[in-house]
């Protein structure tokens, strides 16, 4: 049988649907082609890298960290973070902006300073400005930090508030016994330094000082065994404080103001007070280790338990202090001080104190704290010297 008219119909209309499904599943791969295309046309290129040529010919890309003295700190995926004399470096250039700081410029001047890339050779350093034209040029030796703009902008350029660029640590420790004799111990404290400006290869102008450390404790022992009618309590309770404000002069030399607060139960101690001023030194400070010695002259309040053989005194505090970075990104510190009294020469006292600090996770890390304390003229029947070993966690704050 041959189709009718409505057969024709039919069929027309199926052709219709079909070219309908087709038109439209063209349009969507025509798009997501499109989409695709103009995707991969508009990622982004990766980000050129800074060039380091080596005055033998060869040659690193990466990016540069920064440049202090006759140092570039520059880091490569090659070889990672390096240091490389200028002595060995033939050419550098920098796609990222850095700010040149001269020697002997006053902070003033180098916060006035504008960032912009950087083409070293053997002799020069120059600025590129945002034209893409070369600034005035800059004699090698005369440089004395090359500073990314973003460290520059937050830590030199702008005032620091007071509550800003802290650094230090913060160490707790405790033990805790519960059985016959039972009982427990606290230690804790802080270090925490500020130096200004905040970065810590830059000249210092001055640099504020806060320590505190507790150890308390307290051992119970039942009256049946102590042979008394109640409770006997063993207590240990050593606290010491300290401020210190320097204000350098030169880079190695400084003034200083400093006060101290001391308590000892185990020396009949019931408040040390110092106030006084002086000078300091810094022999030496590099990435590896560091020694300061401080001398003054102060005003030196003993208060003891027992009233009647207070001192008001005058004395110095002759003190060094010393830092040591070792493997495994440990870290080493002593201090010592002696303290004469010059009206009272029997009434002189002396401390120190070793921590070993070992890094565990992050900014977390693990101590072991011994400290010693000497007072020549405790009350009697107390001993003139404490030792104090201690073990906690400590955290970093930057």
């Amino acid at each position: 049988m041959l189709p009718t008219m409505g057969n024709k119909m039919f069929f027309g209309d199926e052709v219709l649907r079909r070219s309908v499904v087709c038109a439209v599943f063209l349009a969507v791969l025509s798009g997501g082609t499109t989409m695709a295309v103009a995707q991969a046309t508009t990622e982004a290129p990766p980000p050129a890298k800074d060039v380091l040529v080596f005055t033998n010919g060869d040659q690193l890309s990466g990016t540069l960290q920064r440049s202090a003295g006759d140092n570039v700190v520059f880091k490569s995926d090659m070889t990672g973070e390096i240091t490389v004399p200028l002595s060995k470096i033939k050419e550098l250039r920098t796609q990222g902006a850095f700010a040149v700081l001269k020697h002997n410029d006053p902070v003033a001047v180098s916060q006035k300073v504008v960032p912009g890339k950087i083409v070293m050779n053997g002799t020069d350093v120059s600025v590129v400005t945002n034209d893409g034209n070369t600034g005035a040029s800059v004699p090698v030796k005369d440089v004395a930090y090359l500073i990314d703009a973003q460290t520059f902008e937050r830590d030199l350029a702008h005032t620091v508030s007071p509550w800003q660029g802290w650094g230090g640590t913060v160490n707790l420790g405790t033990t805790f016994s519960q059985s016959t004799i039972h009982g427990g111990s606290l230690a804790g404290g802080f270090s925490l330094i500020r130096q200004v400006p905040v970065l810590t290869f830059f000249r210092a102008r001055n640099k504020t000082i806060l320590n505190f450390q507790e150890n308390y404790g307290v051992l119970t022992t039942p009256a049946a065994l102590a042979g008394t009618t109640t409770d006997a309590q063993s207590k240990t309770s050593i606290m010491h404080a300290d401020a210190e404000r320097d204000e350098y002069f030169t880079k190695t030399f400084y003034v200083l103001a400093a006060t101290s607060f001391d308590h000892n139960y185990s020396q009949s101690m019931d408040l040390q007070q110092i106030y006084g001023g002086g000078f300091g030194w810094t022999a030496f400070n590099t990435a590896v280790q560091q020694l300061d010695l401080k001398a003054d002259v102060h005003y030196e309040k003993q208060q003891f338990f027992d009233r009647s053989i207070n001192q008001n005194l005058i004395g110095s505090t002759f003190t060094e202090s010393y830092r040591r970075t070792l493997p495994l990104k440990m870290t080493f510190t002593e201090q010592a001080a002696i303290l004469p009294a010059w009206n009272n020469l029997n009434a002189y006292s002396a401390n120190g104190t070793t921590t070993l600090l070992a890094p565990v996770f992050r900014r977390l890390g693990m101590n072991v704290t011994a400290t010693d304390s000497f007072i020549n003229n405790p009350t009697s029947g107390y001993q003139k010297n404490s030792f104090t070993f201690s073990t906690g966690l400590t955290y970093s704050l930057r």
